[in-house]
């Protein structure tokens, strides 16, 4: 839940609260991004603790499947947490850059998660 505390907190129609769109920044491919082929057992939770020490960071390797230069690919469903047995999948050489993009595209509020959590959300 971590990626969302800076989320905006916006009241519905029926004053309760509720998360504003998360934006996600495109992920560039690099020179040195990393590629494998998915084998049993791969999940983007496992991979993120694999590669980058941190199963929170799943969403940036689920992610990086997608570009809006080659669409989605049709292989990878965009609500799995695991990715097509066999498929060469592209794993960003550092989540960094994307965690500032995410950051950008999804300023804080002055609506917080205690104010959130206070309310019964």
């Amino acid at each position: 839940m971590a990626r969302y505390t800076s989320i905006p907190v916006l009241l519905s129609t029926n004053e309760k609260p509720m998360r504003q769109t998360v934006r996600y920044p495109e992920i560039p491919r690099a020179d040195n991004d990393i590629y494998i082929f998915t084998t049993i057992g791969d999940r983007y939770d496992t991979l993120a603790q694999q590669y980058y020490k941190d199963s929170s960071l799943w969403w940036i390797i689920a992610n990086a499947q997608i570009s809006s230069t080659d669409k989605l690919n049709t292989e990878f469903k965009s609500n799995s947490l695991t990715p097509p047995l066999g498929a060469q999948i592209r794993i960003p050489n550092s989540p960094t850059q994307t965690l500032v993009e995410f950051d950008k595209l999804n300023p804080p509020t002055s609506f917080t998660q205690n104010d959130a959590d206070s309310s019964g959300y």
